[in-house]
């Protein structure tokens, strides 16, 4: 019966695409001979040569020719075997223009790399169409996710004629751009795309890839206000709102540990993670990247909730020390051994994280932004409050704004309708990692800075330590200090890529 529901969903939404404006067909082609030479000079003065092809419609059936085609770029020298780079620059949910490679971004550093560079525009919650007197959003969800899987599809359909590997695609985005990178990740080939794509015109591929790049994604938009409200409904800035607010907060935070309990995710070693020992694991998380911050030079100060060792690193937890005990004859830092020789390669008091008040670290990450309102993502009507950037994703054609959460529909006195509950459930990764229909790409790279307050940690911990659980290769952290933004430490990220490409 359920998935007579989703196939009966799936239908309507492909019919809603065919009413809503008759479609401009364009037949998928690509001409290797209609490309146009240009050059990009990288920050260091290198120059990179390439061929660009514009302007190709990845769908037949065109409702917003202004957003659904795709750009590629082909370095000077590429092969059949270069891996393709995606990058999408979807941000807040909008509509995005297939662009032009940037210097100082992943785009450009792919090209200089000798990856073929793919730019997809995409629908978004902005986009609209004339039809008549009557203005039409196109872009409403998941319609961005399926312009991008078409154009997955797009590259395959001609792989023989496209420079470049379509079995080696790999997916880069940040934010909104980075949840769209994620469910390209986590959701190739699922049936419930399928019929959507179909009325598309979509070709008649495959669309997973080989690695997704996914920079602070704002994703598992169903469980988002929750895990934000569980993290920093304790700090000062949530105290110090009206009484309603801190109820709603609590209200919130009390539906987390039944969500992330019901995830059943296991740490590296097996070890189960619950409710009662998450703070725990991310603050771990939280301690190794200031702990490689520090190693390169940073300075981590003790203010905001870092405790350090004045020992050597062999008995610091977080270098793997802890249980061993000092040996008899090791003086103390500062101390001189026995017969008076000072100690070779002595450590600088301080140099290692021993621990880190959460409660005090949440407040300074608070501190360097004011947090979103409550609730952060579902938040039209309840409590009086203006709707989201989310609440417009998850709207219709005619341009409105709905809930898209149970508990933010019984605040606002309305009810979820099934066409935004399944809208919901495409729009998440969460729901597909494990899905024996889906294909989920065995090679992830995931980043949300350690002070980005845009989502809350655990929305990226939850996503890499399924991924983890689930198999895949999964490289995360929280980069030190970081605030909400993406493609930054490009040769960590280029060096990654290189790791997981088989070896020639």
């Amino acid at each position: 019966m359920k998935k007579l529901v989703v196939a009966s969903l799936a239908m309507m939404f492909a019919l809603s695409i065919s009413a809503t404006k008759k479609a401009k067909t364009i037949p998928l082609q690509f001409n290797p001979t209609n490309g146009v030479k240009a050059s990009l000079t990288m920050p260091n003065g290198n120059v990179v040569n390439y061929t660009a092809y514009t302007k190709l419609y990845f769908v037949t059936n065109v409702e917003d020719s202004t957003y659904q085609y795709m750009n590629i770029f082909v370095p000077e020298g590429a092969s059949q075997d270069a891996p393709i780079f995606l990058r999408t620059y979807v941000g807040g949910y909008m509509a995005s223009e297939a662009g032009y490679p940037q210097a100082q971004d992943a785009s450009g550093r792919a090209l200089a790399e000798g990856y073929v560079l793919a730019i997809p525009g995409s629908r978004g919650r902005s986009s609209t169409v004339t039809k008549g007197k009557k203005t039409i959003y196109t872009g409403r969800a998941p319609k961005a996710l399926l312009d991008l899987k078409a154009a997955i599809r797009y590259l395959r359909h001609f792989d023989q004629l496209i420079p470049g590997d379509a079995e080696k695609i790999i997916t880069d985005g940040t934010s909104a751009g980075g949840a769209m990178s994620s469910l390209m990740g986590a959701t190739g080939n699922n049936p419930a795309y399928a019929p959507l794509l179909k009325a598309m015109g979509a070709a008649d591929e495959r669309d997973d890839v080989f690695a997704s790049v996914c920079f602070c994604p704002i994703t598992d938009l169903d469980h988002a206000d929750m895990a934000y409200e569980w993290l920093y409904g304790n700090t000062d800035s949530r105290k110090s709102l009206s009484t309603t607010k801190q109820t709603l907060t609590q209200e919130l935070a009390s539906q987390f540990p039944a969500y992330l309990n019901s995830l059943h995710l296991k740490k590296t070693d097996g070890t189960p993670i619950n409710a009662d020992n998450y703070l725990d694991y991310i603050k771990q998380i939280i301690i190794k990247s200031a702990q490689e911050a520090k190693d390169a030079g940073a300075d981590i100060p003790d203010s905001i909730g870092f405790s350090f060792s004045s020992e050597a690193n062999f008995q610091a937890p977080v270098n793997g020390g802890m249980g061993k005990k000092r040996p008899m004859d090791m003086p103390r830092m500062g101390k001189k051994p026995m017969g008076g020789m000072p100690m070779m390669m002595q450590k600088r008091v301080g140099e290692y994280i021993t621990d880190l008040d959460m409660a005090k670290y949440l407040n300074y990450v608070v501190n360097t932004q004011p947090l979103k309102s409550v609730p952060a993502f579902d938040s039209y009507h309840v409590d009086g409050a203006e709707a989201s950037a989310e609440n417009s994703e998850f709207g219709n054609t005619q341009g409105s704004n709905v809930n898209f959460t149970v508990w933010s529909a019984a605040k606002a006195g309305t009810t979820l309708s099934d066409e935004v509950k399944e809208n919901a459930r495409l729009l998440n990764p969460m729901n597909f990692i494990g899905d024996e229909s889906t294909t989920v790409a065995p090679h992830w790279y995931i980043r949300h800075g350690a002070r980005d307050r845009d989502t809350s940690f655990p929305i990226s911990v939850n996503l890499a330590t399924k991924l983890q659980n689930s198999g895949k290769d999964v490289n995360f952290k929280l980069p030190w200090n970081r605030p909400h933004s993406g493609d930054y430490s490009l040769n960590e990220l280029f060096s990654w890529i290189k790791s997981i490409l088989p070896a020639k």
